[in-house]
């Protein structure tokens, strides 16, 4: 692990402000950005096959983001956990819900990591840049693992989101510091 990764890791430990993933710059996120996707990162479906909270508010902010002209599709990605339907499946039902045609949509269904979720995603798409759709929490290795399999990745959080629990703090903290020493951010 270099010295960057580690004052990564630090930083968002210790909780300070870094400059960029769930801050993206209005500029940023303006039509013309010249995205080829917007990639919404996998999370929790209920028992009921329903999208979690945190899936419900990422998939909301991908189809504003996507009604908003930056990207010509959305890519959901997170495959099948505890028998329940695959994650990226029950987003992209959502999105049709709200309005979004079935072609502007993407699946990525076998995930289960972030790392999975960056590295399929790139095999179906041509790997120009993306915005990736998390939690503010989870923005900062989201971002870095997606710009390694991308030529730019923005990461975004949904606005408002409520504040992370300390569960999804410590699993964050010790993803980052796995994700750091192996070589993934």
């Amino acid at each position: 692990m270099g010295a960057r990764e580690v004052g990564l890791v630090a930083g968002w430990l210790l909780g300070r402000r870094w400059r960029g993933p769930a801050r993206a710059p209005a500029r940023a996120l303006e039509p013309r950005g010249g995205f080829e996707a917007i990639v919404v990162a996998g999370c929790r479906v209920r028992r009921d096959g329903t999208p979690s909270a945190a899936l419900a508010r990422r998939t909301r902010r991908a189809v504003d983001l996507w009604r908003r002209g930056l990207a010509p599709v959305i890519l959901f990605t997170g495959g099948p956990r505890s028998g329940r339907k695959p994650e990226a499946r029950v987003a992209a039902d959502l999105a049709l819900e709200l309005g979004v045609p079935g072609e502007a949509l993407r699946l990525e269904q076998r995930s289960t990591s972030t790392d999975e979720n960056a590295r399929f995603s790139r095999a179906l798409l041509p790997g120009g840049p993306v915005i990736v759709v998390t939690d503010a929490f989870h923005a900062l290795r989201c971002e870095r693992v997606f710009a390694r399999r991308f030529a730019r990745a923005l990461a975004v959080s949904p606005d408002p989101a409520p504040p992370a629990s300390a569960r999804d703090l410590v699993h964050e903290a010790i993803s980052l510091v796995a994700y750091a020493l192996t070589g993934r951010l």
